[in-house]
């Protein structure tokens, strides 16, 4: 049995999200991964038997506009989105980077990802 994965890496927005008010107004740069694992269901020459990553991109695309407080919400909002669309994955990671996040010192990013294991596998 082969395990395909499918993944999305260092995907660049400019975005709203965060917990402070100033953040919601003047947003920053954001950089998403994604990287989903699932067992070719016949030829993977066709797309309704893979996942298509650009599909993917489209969706995280989408949750990126939706202005959220916490970043882990809107990776929620990733994850949900990519199992609903692909029922038959196995397991799937979305993680999200927020550039130079407002706080004292020098950081480079801030990071929350959320891993997905589907039932039984």
């Amino acid at each position: 049995m082969f395990v395909q994965t499918v993944a999305l890496k260092d995907v660049k927005f400019y975005a709203f999200h965060g917990f402070y008010p100033e953040e919601r107004l003047i947003g920053t740069h954001f950089f998403v991964d994604v990287e989903v694992s699932f067992v070719p269901n016949g030829d993977t020459e066709e797309l309704n038997h893979t996942v298509n990553y650009e599909v993917i991109n489209t969706m995280i695309t989408q949750e990126m506009k939706q202005t959220k407080l916490l970043l882990e919400t809107v990776v929620k909002g990733m994850i949900t989105a990519i199992v609903e669309a692909y029922p038959f994955i196995k397991s799937a990671k979305v993680g999200i980077r927020k550039l130079n996040p407002p706080m004292e010192g020098e950081v480079g990013h801030s990071f929350v990802q959320l891993s997905y294991t589907a039932p039984n596998h």
